[in-house]
């Protein structure tokens, strides 16, 4: 059948199809998810931009 006379050949084959899924599967899976910022991070880079703009003003 389509010229191979191996069985380990069909199991690359099936090995690679699983593979390929799994990747698909794990990519969807978490496809947004991101680093989630603290809300203690977003107060710090609030002040940071607060503390920019004074100094902007003050130039």
């Amino acid at each position: 059948m389509l010229g191979i006379h191996d069985p380990s050949i069909y199991l690359g084959y099936l090995l690679a199809v699983l593979s390929l899924i799994a990747c698909v599967w794990y990519g969807s899976k978490n496809w947004n998810k991101g680093q989630e910022a603290d809300e203690s991070e977003l107060k710090e880079d609030l002040d940071w931009e607060a503390k920019d703009e004074q100094l902007k003003e003050q130039l």
